[in-house]
């Protein structure tokens, strides 16, 4: 990174570009919320629960080759022997249950249905409510600790720019029509704790060169803190970047939604570290420089 060493790159000259397109991509997601919507999983609306024994050893992948013939190649697929499988089926038709079951029996013959009920929508409820009371959780702790450890600014920054990478995220989810299930959760809250992490390295750079303020203004500070870490967040990024591709591109469909959410979210908080966060900084400063 001896490149990028060597040079200085002026980011709070761009600073209200940057808050612009990160405006209009939160935005774009919240329309995409509002008016096409999430494809909530099982875990989230309901469905139907089918628990089999095979007549032999069979994998995850033969049995979702299987479902696929009748349309649930997504579905929630946990082996808990050689034989025995628990598969959660996506809600739709009363029927679909029934049709997943006569599938298998006739690929597997001698399968044993141990099990077959509806999973109520009260469950999805409930699973709904505690997921986003992990989120906010999350997010007041964030809020907390980086107010007492820095400045309430440099927290209620951290926390914008935290949600900024969250909405987006989902919106990627929501553009593209992915399955939203705790697995989705899971690396929202991975990526939280990757973001603020990259967040903290800048803030803590721009707290230790907080005394050179008035010599060099508000600007120039968050320039030469983000440029003194920016090799730092470059390598971090891409070390972690290249694994979670070879997930996404090799994990199969298990982990394909996982490693989507964990690839948009890495993308999207290495751009707010450098870009947003320094920046309403900067605007909240100007504004109100007490």
């Amino acid at each position: 990174m001896k490149f990028i060493n060597d040079r200085r790159f002026e980011f709070m000259a761009f600073r209200r570009i940057a808050l612009g397109i990160s405006l209009v991509l939160v935005l774009g997601s919240l329309a995409l919320f509002a008016f096409k919507g999430l494809n909530l999983g099982i875990d989230y609306t309901g469905g139907t629960l089918l628990q089999v024994e095979f007549p032999v050893a069979v994998n995850v992948q033969q049995a979702r080759e299987v479902l696929a013939t009748v349309g649930q190649e997504q579905a929630v697929i946990q082996a808990y022997s050689d034989t025995g499988m628990i598969i959660r089926l996506k809600a739709g038709d009363e029927k679909i249950g029934a049709q997943a079951r006569e599938a298998l029996r006739d690929k597997f013959n001698g399968l044993q249905v141990l099990r077959l009920e509806k999973v109520g929508p009260v469950v999805g409820g409930e699973l709904k409510r505690q997921a986003l009371i992990a989120l906010f959780l999350s997010l007041i702790g964030i809020l907390a600790y980086v107010g007492i450890r820095f400045k309430f600014r440099f927290a209620a920054v951290s926390v914008i720019a935290l949600a900024h990478d969250a909405i987006i995220t989902t919106g990627a989810f929501a553009l593209t029509g992915r399955e939203v299930s705790l697995t989705y959760i899971a690396a929202i809250l991975t990526i939280v704790g990757y973001s603020i992490n990259d967040t903290i390295v800048v803030l803590d750079r721009v707290r230790e060169n907080w005394g050179k303020l008035r010599q060099v203004g508000i600007e120039r500070l968050l320039d030469d803190s983000i440029n003194q870490t920016l090799s730092r967040t470059i390598n971090t990024s891409l070390t972690t970047m290249l694994p979670v591709i070879a997930l996404f591109l090799l994990g199969g469909p298990v982990i394909a939604d996982f490693s989507f959410a964990m690839l948009v979210g890495l993308v999207v908080g290495t751009y707010s570290s450098v870009f947003v966060a320094g920046a309403l900084l900067c605007e909240w400063y100007k504004r109100s420089p007490r």
